[in-house]
């Protein structure tokens, strides 16, 4: 296998189920990556949603954890451990483009045939600063009925193309079971990989990106474009085997 100098993940679908905390295991694993490599984390979340799903859950050596990087909204916030997190952002969504992009969702829907489920759990729209993230039956929602509403990502694929005739100066991804996430035209992982790539001078060709959503359209297709190797993995038991393999 190829010598890499960094392990990056995304988190939904890849280290964890949508929206919920690592496991055991993968935090074991994590621990042991940690060990031989850098290791980043890049996902569309918020910090404090890598905290509960994430750090929460890790046991490491203090020491080890300065090998671990976070990047929350696509790499637009970058964490790193000093002895404690510390983070640094870019500049947030106006309150006029938040305000764009909440009234496209709206006619979005109204333009495709996506129907409004029964139900509605929390809000439907996260403001994640730099980002916001539309979550089709709401940031609440039960994983169960989340995993079964949209399996082969294609409404979310019709919404989408609605909203690049309202929104043409933004980029949109399928991220999670259930989301969209809507950027300022070209912020999104390649984004916050190339970001860090020019912080740690760690280049693509030392780098292994591990993702469920490789697909056009996908949160993690973007990082197809920089020439980094990439593992596409169903769920994180697919992950796990991976990590294993990693470390040998």
């Amino acid at each position: 296998m190829q010598q890499f100098e960094l392990i990056a993940f995304d988190i939904d679908g890849t280290l964890t189920r949508s929206k919920s905390a690592i496991d055991d295991e993968i935090a074991g694993l994590v621990c042991q990556l940690l060990e031989k490599y850098k290791v980043l984390i890049i996902s569309g979340a918020s910090y404090s949603q890598f905290q509960w799903q994430i750090l929460d859950h890790l046991s490491c050596p203090s020491e080890k954890l300065k090998s671990l990087y976070l990047l929350p909204v696509d790499g637009t916030v970058m964490c790193f451990d000093e002895g404690s997190w510390r983070c640094e952002a870019d500049e947030e969504l106006s309150e006029e483009e938040k305000s764009e992009i909440r009234k496209a969702f709206g006619q979005a829907l109204e333009r495709t045939d996506v129907s409004k489920p029964e139900k509605i759990y929390g809000d439907r729209i996260e403001d994640r600063g730099s980002q916001m993230n539309f979550s089709a039956l709401g940031q609440g929602a039960p994983l169960e009925l989340k995993e079964k509403w949209d399996p082969d990502n294609s409404k979310r694929a019709h919404m989408i193309e609605a909203l690049k005739q309202l929104l043409p100066n933004f980029s949109f991804h399928i991220g999670g079971t259930t989301s969209i996430e809507v950027t300022r035209l070209g912020v999104d992982k390649a984004y916050g990989l190339k970001k860090f790539s020019k912080f740690s001078n760690i280049p693509f060709n030392k780098t292994l990106y591990i993702g469920d959503k490789l697909f056009e359209g996908g949160n993690d297709a973007p990082v197809l474009t920089l020439g980094i190797e990439c593992q596409v993995v169903k769920d994180l038991e697919e992950t796990k085997k991976v990590i294993v393999g990693l470390l040998g």
